[in-house]
């Protein structure tokens, strides 16, 4: 009954926990063409990997029978017993990333090596071996996949859009340029050519990312007879909220490690917002033996037997870095204050588009413009406005005589009170006190007991549902902003960009080309308040390149732009969680969020409230 897989078979099995995407395939190549000692690594992907994955090397090359050798099961150069697992100095050592990417696709080899006269070609598909014979060639090797997951059809259904694996290889690019700064890398995408020279680890972390990184980076060098650690780390103004660039790195290889992440952000948390994190570049060098690589197939989960004792090292030096330069925020008066973008040619300034009611009076009373019940924009002005003008708690005005009403006002009184009976219910359902606690959630009671509500995520809620009814109607409304702001994008965002253009202009966003890396923008839909613009855009582009799980699902079932630019809108417009709120502003938030058809759940499925019925309460009290 139990039987031995075929090769081709067992292949293919490795490879859905080594190939899971392109950008897999990509990293593998790589690896092998860093472990033949090449200076030069070049990448070319067609439709972002899916039709053609190409990487060329100056490596050592191979001969014709080592070619063939490297395609065969477990067969490698890296190792010859198991002793060498824990003593590991190349990036390769398992001996399946070949045989795993040529059962999967079709495989096209040429490789020489430095005295040869004549290189090898080989061509797989399939783990089937279709051609070797001698052709001409430049010294090193160069590996061509095509038609990846040609005989997987399940497994290449499940692959992103382009732009999504584009992003993934784009990614995996600048994790294997930082770790091998002294190797010559480009990549050719075909909408774009990116193309490093060796240099210095502080040089390619700028030529990765040219967003003025280098008056933002702290060095730390240290060395004890545990670890060295070097690298850089970020200055405290520059924490981002979105995207952060963290990076460690154990003896040349890429690592993910919680517990030293926790370690380097520990040092800044007074130094920088709640909702920031520190951009990190850092390299630990350690004995061989003493970390473990050999726990998952893509080798970067690495285990560290002195872990325990790096971890106050590493904090000392971080917090060294950060005293010893006196990272402190400062303030930049060469810059200007806002960015000025010149008029072209021809071009006349854009006069702003301004967003009011057509009975608008200025001369009214704050309480004359009380919204009505179904204004939902003008219910949510007093949350941090009636506080920050007045410092005091709203309060309901007296009741204004029939005589000193207008024919508006009486309309607007007349909405107030002519309630559904669903909001009557609603009432009836909740007692009017609400209290907050710990300036988080609000606590009420209802007929089935009590009622914990997480304020930020009910607001998001609510926020969410209501651009989302604008975008159904079509009365999304697109407003001038009067100061174009500057974006700088990187190469997944742009790609992102290209594809979601049309889609973010319906929606009230508008992006202008200026040059080099920089788009302005110059529109943004009216409703959005209290959001940073810039961040909110560059949210949305990430939001392309990540899984749909995160995301609401439009009416056919699919995540829309409109959704992600929606929930994106709402986490950056909505009240905080540590937001002190008014009786009055806690009841507002309770009923329109039990006013929706589904207020348990955020867009991506997150609890927004939790019911402690009777039976729960005296079980407490046994």
């Amino acid at each position: 009954m139990i039987r031995l897989l075929p090769d081709a078979v067992a292949n293919q099995i490795a490879a859905g926990e080594v190939i899971q995407r392109p950008s897999s395939a990509i990293k593998e190549l790589v690896e092998n063409a860093v472990d033949s000692g090449a200076t030069d690594v070049r990448i070319v992907v067609k439709d972002a990997g899916k039709t053609m994955i190409q990487v060329i090397d100056n490596g050592s090359g191979m001969s014709e029978t080592d070619a063939r050798m490297a395609f065969e099961r477990h067969a490698t150069s890296k190792i010859r017993n198991a002793e060498d697992l824990f003593s590991l100095h190349t990036m390769g050592f398992r001996g399946e990333a070949l045989p795993s990417i040529c059962a999967i696709s079709e495989v096209d080899v040429r490789t020489r090596r430095e005295g040869d006269k004549l290189g090898t070609h080989l061509i797989i598909a399939g783990s089937r071996v279709e051609c070797q014979e001698p052709c001409v060639c430049d010294k090193g090797t160069v590996i061509t996949v095509k038609k990846l997951f040609f005989n997987t059809p399940a497994r290449r259904k499940f692959l992103k859009s382009d732009s999504v694996e584009l992003s993934n290889i784009v990614r995996e690019f600048e994790r294997m340029a930082l770790v091998n700064n002294h190797i010559r890398m480009g990549l050719d995408t075909g909408t774009r050519t990116v193309d490093l020279r060796a240099g210095s680890f502080k040089q390619r972390i700028i030529g990765l990312w040219k967003s003025g990184l280098d008056n933002q980076l702290l060095p730390i060098n240290v060395e004890t007879s545990l670890v060295k650690i070097e690298g850089f780390v970020s200055r405290p103004e520059f924490a981002r909220r979105r995207n952060p660039l963290q990076f460690l790195i154990a003896n040349g290889r890429n690592m993910r490690h919680p517990y030293f992440h926790k370690a380097i952000v520990g040092c800044y948390e007074s130094l920088i917002a709640p909702d920031t994190q520190p951009c990190y570049f850092l390299k630990f060098t350690v004995d061989p033996q003493s970390v473990d690589v050999n726990r998952s197939p893509t080798k970067d989960d690495i285990k560290f037997e002195y872990e325990q004792q790096i971890w106050p090292i590493l904090q000392a030096a971080v917090k060294a870095a950060l005293g010893r330069f006196s990272a402190v925020p400062s303030i930049d008066f060469t810059s200007d204050a806002i960015p000025v973008r010149p008029l072209k040619e021809g071009e006349l300034p854009k006069e702003p588009v301004i967003d009011m009611p057509e009975d608008y009076n200025p001369f009214k009373t704050d309480y004359e413009r009380k919204p009505s019940a179904s204004n939902w924009e003008s219910l949510y002005e007093n949350f941090s406005r009636g506080r920050k003008e007045t410092g005091q708690v709203m309060t309901e005005a007296p009741m204004m005589s029939d005589m000193m009403m207008s024919d508006m006002q009486k309309k607007e009184v007349a909405e107030v009170q002519d309630e559904t009976l669903f909001e009557k219910e609603l009432k009836d359902e909740l007692a009017p006190m609400c209290m907050q606690y710990a300036s988080k959630y609000i606590i009420t009671s209802s007929r089935h007991g009590l009622m914990i509500i997480d304020q930020h995520r009910a607001h998001v809620k609510i926020l969410y549902e209501e651009f989302m009814r604008r975008v159904k109607n079509m009365e999304v409304v697109s407003q001038s902003v009067m100061f174009p702001e500057a974006l700088v994008l990187d190469e997944s965002q742009r790609a992102a960009l290209l594809e979601i253009e049309d889609d973010l202009r319906r929606l009230g966003f508008s992006l202008e080309y200026e040059s080099g890396e920089t788009w302005m923008i110059t529109s943004l839909p009216a409703m959005l308040k209290n959001g940073n613009p810039k961040d909110i855009v560059l949210r949305i582009l990430d939001s392309v390149t990540e899984d749909s799980a995160n995301y609401g699902l439009d009416a056919r079932g699919e995540v829309s732009i409109a959704s992600r630019a929606a929930l994106m809108m709402a986490r950056s417009s909505a009240i905080r969680r540590g937001e002190k709120l008014s009786a009055v502003e806690m009841e507002h938030l309770c009923a329109e969020l039990f006013a929706l058809p589904d207020p348990a759940l955020t867009p991506n499925g997150n609890r927004v409230f939790c019911l402690l019925d009777q039976s729960r309460l005296d079980s407490l009290f046994q």
